[in-house]
């Protein structure tokens, strides 16, 4: 595979516009932190859903789902399928209340929540901990996946991949901040589906795989199709769909995906103008992420298992790769090499601008944490909003250069995948509490992150060595979310509880209420405080579990049906579209009852 005129052409003038964006987008960029991180709290809700499915398209998603695909067949993806049900927690439940809070990033949190010096210690240990090391990782692994598409559609080295990607990156993250970023993800989403949907047609018309009919029909193919793990086979139903839709959608704190909302989904949410905008945004991201994506990436690792059946088929067929890097994930940009030209140009761009609105995202998001809870709260309080912005920059460039170094050291997205499922393994029930039960304090937050931090070095280096049997990747989860959630329910019932002046202004902010607060609330009223008047304390959370369940099923419904409608399934299919149509008309109605500004 060789790119031709045309196909450079094509890259060339997809680099200019995003350059060109870029630079519209940085008037006033520089002007405040608040302009910078969350463009000035103003952004329409399309935009900033779009950018949130934007970010989550990274180039390392289909491989990852390649990935699955081929080992597991496409049941396997329920890994992060389960993760929907965190996505519409965030959108019923939390994307009101962090629009409340009016913080500037979510480590902001820690401060109007907790009291005291161990308050401020977690905000700005944190701020490192996730702003440089856990964006660092999520950033590697990123780059890994451009690595793997750089050395086969583009015969790059590894080096010269990553400083050619990064420089565009960086050029357009640091001048123009997130408005900067909204703007390329929204250009760059629009150009990454185009190619992952013409990809999959024009593979799929390949003569070796017959079309549609001949792909859902051939033998290498058919056991991979089921949307449901087999249930005669016990272990794939407990790793595939009871553990994490049982377990890991609540418990496991994973970017994009986290209990409770966080990271760059927070920081979208903050930049909403109110609080139906941060609702609406986030309802928008999950419906794309999940409904929308996968299939186009799915059926091109079905139609890998007939032109590259195995590893060694791979090895075989670039000899000229290090085979270290050469898994079951490298088998899709190995498909993608077989694209014709000028096609081949648009989507070595899609996965550039997949590359790209992923990693501009993480290091406007990281950068945040560093400027604004790390240097400004502790190095340089007094410091002005251009100097907060000015360290903004830094870092980014900072952040960036560590992690394509790390990249270098990874070899497969799965790899990565695992790895930060289990550093994140008993933390997430801690975010979903945190705001509706008073009793949880800093020591709480401390001891989850570092007993699942502990917990995951020891799986991942320790334990290989120790000569003791091995413990399949599914119960190092388990394992270090029993062992992770019993010590920080321990410690939080053996320290003492936040002071009280701080969860009574905590509780007039965002107005939480259900009956976690009951303590808090029976207090003030006995002392004649009013936290918040009479009529605001009715508690709506349990309409919206009813929207969660009900946002759950119509996503899962129309994901399905569309598979089965691929599959030339025709009745199951008509009766999940229908199914569909029933939750969606029945989630309007639930919707409209729920409390927002």
């Amino acid at each position: 595979m060789v790119l031709n005129a045309l196909d450079w052409i094509i890259l060339v003038v997809f680099f200019v516009i995003l350059l060109t964006i870029g630079f519209l987008a940085s008037r006033n960029a520089g002007r405040s932190a608040k302009d910078f991180f969350l463009s000035g709290r103003n952004m329409p809700w399309w935009l900033l859903g779009v950018s949130m499915v934007a970010t989550t398209f990274s180039c390392d998603t289909p491989n990852l789902v390649t990935d699955l695909v081929r080992q597991k067949g496409v049941a396997g993806n329920w890994a992060w399928w389960a993760f929907l049900l965190t996505g519409m927690l965030t959108v019923f439940v939390y994307a009101k209340l962090w629009r409340r809070s009016k913080v500037l990033t979510d480590l902001e949190f820690y401060e109007i929540r907790y009291s005291g010096r161990l308050a401020a210690f977690l905000r700005g240990f944190r701020a490192i901990y996730l702003g440089a090391f856990f964006n660092v990782m999520v950033i590697a692994t990123v780059s890994l996946a451009l690595i793997k598409i750089g050395a086969v559609m583009l015969h790059w080295s590894a080096g010269q991949t990553l400083i050619i990607a990064s420089v565009v990156v960086l050029i357009y993250a640091t001048i123009g901040g997130l408005r900067s970023i909204l703007l390329t993800d929204f250009f760059q989403f629009g150009i990454a589906m185009t190619g992952a949907i013409g990809a999959a047609v024009i593979l799929i018309r390949m003569p070796e795989v017959g079309g549609l009919e001949g792909l859902i029909h051939n033998k290498a193919v058919m056991p991979k199709l089921n949307l449901l793990p087999d249930f005669n086979d016990t272990n794939m139903i407990l790793t595939l769909l009871i553990l994490p839709l049982a377990v890991q959608w609540w418990s496991v704190w994973y970017p994009g995906a986290e209990p409770g909302g966080g990271g760059y989904i927070a920081q979208r949410m903050l930049s909403a103008k109110n609080e139906r905008g941060a609702m609406g945004a986030t309802l928008l991201f999950n419906t794309l992420h999940y409904a929308l994506r996968p299939w186009p990436w799915i059926l091109v690792a079905l139609a890998s298992l007939i032109i590259f059946p195995d590893i060694p088929s791979l090895q075989a067929a670039f000899p000229n790769i290090d085979p270290h890097i050469v898994k079951h994930d490298f088998a899709y940009p190995a498909m993608l090499s077989l694209l014709p030209n000028g096609f081949l140009g648009l989507v070595v761009a899609s996965l550039i601008a997949a590359f790209m609105s992923t990693t501009a995202s993480q290091l406007n998001w990281g950068s945040s944490y560093i400027a604004n809870d790390f240097y400004r709260r502790f190095l340089n309080p007094k410091a002005t909003e251009k100097q907060v912005v000015a360290a903004g920059r830094i870092s980014t460039i900072v952040l960036m250069i560590l992690a394509g170094i790390f990249a270098l050291l990874l070899q497969n997205a799965l790899q990565a995948f695992n790895i930060l499922l289990q550093i994140g393994a008993g933390t997430g029930l801690i975010y979903i509490l945190r705001w509706f039960w008073w009793r949880i304090n800093a020591y709480t937050e401390i001891t989850g992150m570092i007993v699942s931090f502990v917990i995951a070095l020891y799986f991942q280096f320790v334990h290989p060595l120790t000569g003791l049997p091995e413990i399949a990747t599914h119960w190092q989860l388990v394992i270090g979310v029993g062992v992770t959630t019993a010590a920080w329910l321990a410690v939080t019932l053996m320290t003492k509880p936040v002071e009280k002046e701080k969860l009574r202004s905590f509780y007039r902010l965002v107005h939480p209420g259900g009956p976690g607060w009951k303590k808090v609330i029976a207090e003030a009223d006995a002392e004649g405080v009013e936290l918040i008047p009479q009529e605001d304390r009715g508690w709506d959370v349990p309409t919206g579990i009813l929207c969660i369940l009900l946002g759950a099923f119509s996503i899962y419904f129309t994901l399905f049906a569309t598979g089965y409608y691929i599959y030339e399934n025709f009745v199951p299919a008509i009766i999940l579209t229908f199914a569909a149509s029933i939750t969606i008309f029945l989630l309007t109605r639930a919707w409209r009852r729920l409390k927002m500004n």
